[in-house]
């Protein structure tokens, strides 16, 4: 079976560089997998991605070595084993707030005698290998998100799941249940804490942590730290932070037509 880049970085205890896609289109899919990334994250909760155009754009990136992942909407087994039959080596499940949510994620991951997912790896064994079956659950990832106080405070019950490989903290969400304002590059101490807590109580319990940052600064700061998963930004974020520096170059340069300047 392929090679899934998450546990091979993990395996030389790495962090694993993630990038993340909330663009519908496999053309920024493939443009994105260009990049150098260990993994990219095809995103079903908050992007503008449905099913079908996930199936493309994990496509897209098998074109490279990259690792797809995907960040399902909501745990749910039937998107969750959906995703995997399309080629998804690593779900990541939003709001996990307790021990039962997490083993409902976990198992949906994981075939039977070990979870309770169905059979039918179409695309999966194509782009995995025909020994898929065989070897998907020692592969794919399942990372569970940690992003409100209900499961900060159940942290110990959650990571202690059998399968259950990371965790992935949301800092928008997890702030707000603080009764903090969102923020991509968190600066409030109560949050910076919090975020602190849940990467010890990952360490303890030998679960790999990961977040999403909102600047190459908070990347680097957070696997410092001891993170060994870090999203950086997003390809809308990417794209939007690229076209303005260009711009404002240009237009910050005041250069009238016919100046004769180097420009």
């Amino acid at each position: 079976m392929k090679d899934n880049a998450a546990r091979t970085v993990w395996a030389r205890n790495g962090a694993v560089l993630n990038g993340w896609l909330g663009i519908p289109s496999c053309i920024s899919a493939e443009n994105m997998a260009q990049c150098g990334w260990d993994t990219l994250t095809v995103d079903l909760q908050h992007g503008h991605i449905d099913y079908q155009m996930a199936v493309s754009m994990l496509q897209a990136i098998s074109t490279t070595a990259v690792t797809p992942f995907a960040r399902v909407p909501w745990c749910e087994p039937g998107i969750i084993m959906k995703l995997l039959d399309a080629g998804a080596f690593g779900i990541i499940c939003p709001m996990i707030n307790s021990r039962a949510e997490c083993e409902a994620f976990v198992g949906a991951c994981r075939y039977a005698p070990r979870g309770y997912r169905s059979f039918g790896p179409v695309r999966a064994t194509w782009y995995g290998g025909a020994d898929y079956f065989q070897k998907a659950d020692d592969t794919i990832v399942a990372m569970a998100m940690i992003e409100t106080v209900q499961a900060v405070e159940r942290l110990d019950e959650i990571l202690t799941v059998p399968g259950l490989d990371g965790i992935y903290i949301g800092p928008n969400d997890l702030a707000i249940t603080l009764g903090r304002a969102p923020s991509g590059d968190p600066t409030d101490p109560l949050v910076l804490d919090t975020i602190d807590t849940i990467l010890a109580a990952a360490k303890r319990h030998g679960v790999r942590a990961g977040l999403h940052c909102g600047s190459t600064a908070m990347a680097k700061r957070m696997i410092a730290k001891g993170f060994q998963f870090t999203t950086l930004l997003a390809d809308n974020a990417l794209l939007n932070a690229a076209a303005r520096a260009a711009v404002n170059d240009v237009r910050d340069a005041n250069v009238a037509p016919g100046c004769g300047s180097s420009y």
